[in-house]
């Protein structure tokens, strides 16, 4: 009996797969406590993130069946 990989389904929500085969994420620190960041600050942090090389690994074990780009 074949048993297939299980997609978690948190990581589906939360990493996006870019036409050009980058894996992106949403910054941290936007949610709460925000009056004390200045409008710089929150703009930057509303921009999309490219998940960093160590972490890519771990990130696309998590999807298994999201077809990334080598």
């Amino acid at each position: 009996m074949k048993v297939k990989m299980k997609t978690k389904r948190s990581a589906a929500k939360r990493y996006k797969l870019t036409g050009t085969g980058k894996l992106m994420r949403r910054k941290a620190f936007k949610n709460h406590i925000l009056t004390k960041k200045s409008e710089k600050r929150k703009r930057n942090l509303s921009l999309n993130a490219q998940v960093d090389k160590s972490d890519l690994d771990r990130a696309l074990l998590q999807v298994p069946y999201l077809q990334y780009l080598r």
